[in-house]
């Protein structure tokens, strides 16, 4: 970048804006006034560019539960309903929420209720729509193509859309079209100094609980070694990488694995956010290796988590609130079991008609034992309540989560077990909070393929079953891109190829949300899934925007340690604007970088411990006998920036009251405002000569050079 040409491009953008210091970025959603019809993919991309309600206000409210049935539209709804309570029949749960007059707060008064519906589309079918497409081995192919407007999305894309108020691709776990990360929901709560939860029917790492607590390029990037089951798979007695590599490392971006300097898989973020209750699967990923070759359950225990593994019933039951000491507990290896055991979908059959299906309960389910969704809400509850930070507020999510997946499968029975699974725990949630001052939303991601039909059809799989009240509800499966009669198997095992399952498609429709307690009628109308982050995260008084949510870094801090060996570290606190941390350490005398991250793309870099302290090593460090050195730190999503300079080993900041061994604390820096832009009385040349003479021209040059170079990270970036 030619510094001089810089400068006259500053001073002739300074000399042609009078006002220059009252430009702002455009508010894509700030008006109101606008037709979405008009809108493309550069506008819808942005933070908060599909809201449709953006000028309603919020209604604060101390607590928020976010109930999610996955893949549950409205016929899955009227099919649970129709089998087990009857056509007529009402959810308990499920049902109240959102009906005027059925629910009441303390004080005895109707809680504020409110039923929308909310459209759900996406920017993309897969990253190959973003700029984060990739090849088999996780190398960015260099796509140019940042979003495509797609009616039908999938979890991760929906997910991170009520999660961060921003719309993406989908694949994509709370990043935008460019793989920027975006800070989500339990981030933003735990910035704030709330209690935060989520619970979930699947496996940890499945997209609906990833987008609360971690960012990735590919929702399949469940662990360090992608979807490998932590088994010996070369027999030799051992688990290894080997086992790893023989099982295929999975669908990562290879720059965001933390062996290659990125962020790290969706099972160590989770570790990083550090939410005060995880509950749900995915146990056996845990069995994954780190960097320094331990497993994850064993980086958990080290990192303070009560942890709670595969089978462990009595230990789920037995958890207490202990301080500082977040749950982590996965009670399956992978997806929970269902309520009810499977049923097939077939093609046209009378017999069907004769003698309809009823479900029969599933022997594997934990709910046998006492730890069903309701039991796991009941839990969160009672540990978020036990928190100290409960008294501020706190965030709980809870996900029905095999309504889509015995979906998929053309199952009805499973999916009737989730979705009463569902209402179960909302009912639980109910006896628990005060509509006063918690808003419990319900919703879903997506619609999905079940449809009720008047008889069973020709042209698709249908099941026909005996509904409560002696009726009989025919559905059909038809959205399913697959041969429907070449065999299959559903996702309990229970395979027979001569009763195709097929694999049926989500549909694009939009999705019923409801509401009770403070705030819920803001969920009246025609909202987008966008809007749903804006509702809760107003309601808690969370930083929505991304102004305020990039001054939450404003706190930044860097200290400089050395131990008693003399390998130096940085302990990091106050980005809590910021997912991802980069970060340089330069050589004073010679202005040498001697240690950086990795800043590749979006996902590379330091995670960071949401208001926590972050760590970053420099165990291959050696300073120079004499030498000085300055550590600078950056936000990536902020821009805040803290330095801190320190002397070697001989320097005499190393001299602390530790025993005299050398170890302890070097040295620390905060964060330092980017430039401030001028004033609202603009800028002439004349004081640009001023500023100019005032401060230098080195140090001119010096924010010049700066300026480059952020302008080359956004280039990069986007």
């Amino acid at each position: 970048m030619n510094i001089n040409k810089m400068l006259k491009g500053a001073v002739a953008a300074l000399t042609s804006a009078a006002a220059l210091g009252a430009l702002t970025a455009p508010a894509f959603a700030a008006s109101g006034t606008y037709d979405l019809n008009g809108k493309g993919v550069d506008a819808l991309s942005v933070h908060g560019g599909a809201q449709r309600i953006a000028t309603i206000g919020n209604a604060k409210a101390k607590n928020v539960i976010l109930f999610i049935g996955d893949g549950m539209g409205d016929s899955e709804i009227t099919v649970a309903r129709n089998y087990l309570h009857g056509v007529n029949g009402t959810f308990q749960g499920l049902d109240k929420i959102g009906q005027p007059g059925a629910l009441q707060t303390s004080t005895g008064k109707a809680a504020e209720s409110g039923v929308g519906q909310y459209t759900t589309f996406s920017l993309g079918g897969s990253s190959n729509d973003s700029l984060m497409a990739k090849d088999s081995k996780g190398q960015l192919t260099g796509s140019k193509t940042a979003g495509v407007i797609t009616p039908v999305t999938d979890s991760s894309a929906s997910g991170s859309g009520w999660a961060t108020g921003t719309k993406t691709y989908n694949n994509a776990v709370s990043v935008d079209v460019k793989g920027n990360p975006q800070l989500n929901i339990i981030e933003l709560a735990k910035a704030n100094g709330l209690a935060t939860g989520n619970v979930t029917t699947s496996e940890i790492q499945d997209a609906t609980p990833a987008v609360q607590e971690s960012h990735s390029s590919e929702r399949a990037c469940y662990g360090p070694q992608g979807k490998w089951d932590g088994t010996d798979k070369n027999g030799d007695g051992k688990v290894d990488i080997k086992d790893a590599e023989l099982a295929g490392i999975g669908s990562c971006l290879a720059d965001q694995l933390k062996a290659n300097g990125g962020i790290g898989s969706i099972s160590e973020q989770l570790l990083d956010t550090r939410a005060d209750v995880t509950i749900g699967g995915g146990a056996k990923y845990f069995n994954q290796l780190d960097e320094n070759g331990n497993t994850l359950w064993q980086q958990a225990a080290d990192r303070g988590f009560q942890t709670v593994k595969s089978g462990d019933v009595d230990g789920f039951k037995n958890l207490t609130y202990k301080d500082g000491q977040p749950v982590l507990a996965l009670l399956g290896d992978g997806n929970l079991p269902t309520q009810f055991n499977p049923s097939v979908a077939t093609k046209q059959d009378a017999a069907k008609d004769k003698k309809p299906t009823v479900c029969t309960t599933n022997a594997k389910w934990l709910g046998n034992q006492g730890a069903a969704l309701a039991d796991f809400t009941d839990k969160a509850l009672d540990l978020l309540q036990a928190n100290p930070k409960s008294e501020k507020g706190f965030f709980l999510q809870v996900e029905g989560a095999s309504i889509d997946k015995q979906d998929h499968n053309a199952n009805a029975c499973g999916q009737i077990g989730e979705t009463d699974d569902l209402d179960k725990a909302i009912s639980a949630a109910l006896k628990k909070v005060d509509l006063s001052d918690t808003l419990i939303i319900v919703t879903a991601d997506h619609a999905h393929t079940s449809q009720i039909v008047e008889s069973q059809p020709y042209y698709a799989l249908s099941t026909v079953l005996k509904n409560a009240d002696g009726s009989k509800t025919t559905i059909s499966y038809g959205t399913s891109e697959k041969n429907l009669y070449s065999g299959g198997q559903d996702t309990e095992g229970a395979a027979d190829s001569s009763k195709a399952q097929g694999n049926m498609s989500h549909t694009g429709t939009q999705l019923r949300i409801a509401a009770s307690g403070p705030g819920a009628s803001r969920v009246d109308g025609l909202t987008d899934q966008t809007d749903n982050f804006y509702t809760i995260a107003g309601a808690l008084g969370l930083a929505t925007d991304t102004t305020s949510q990039n001054n939450l870094s404003n706190g930044g801090k860097v200290t400089v340690n050395k131990d008693k060996d003399g390998k130096y570290s940085a302990a990091v606190t106050g980005f809590n604007g910021d997912a991802v941390l980069s970060y340089q350490l330069v050589d004073n005398a010679s202005k040498k970088v001697v240690a950086e991250s990795n800043t590749s793309t979006p996902l590379s870099g330091v995670r960071v411990a949401t208001a926590a302290t972050t760590s970053i090593s420099f165990a291959d460090f050696t300073p120079a006998e004499g030498a000085s050195y300055t550590l600078t730190v950056n936000g990536r999503q902020s821009g805040k920036s803290a330095s801190v300079s320190f002397p070697s080993a001989s320097g005499s900041a190393d001299k602390t009251p530790n025993g005299g061994n050398g170890s302890g604390n070097v040295a620390q820096g905060t964060v330092k405002e980017p430039t401030a832009p001028l004033g609202k009385t603009g800028a002439t040349v004349l004081g640009l000569a001023l500023m100019v003479l005032a401060l230098g021209a080195g140090a001119m040059i010096v924010r010049s050079v700066k300026a480059g170079r952020r302008w080359a990270d956004a280039r990069r970036d986007s």
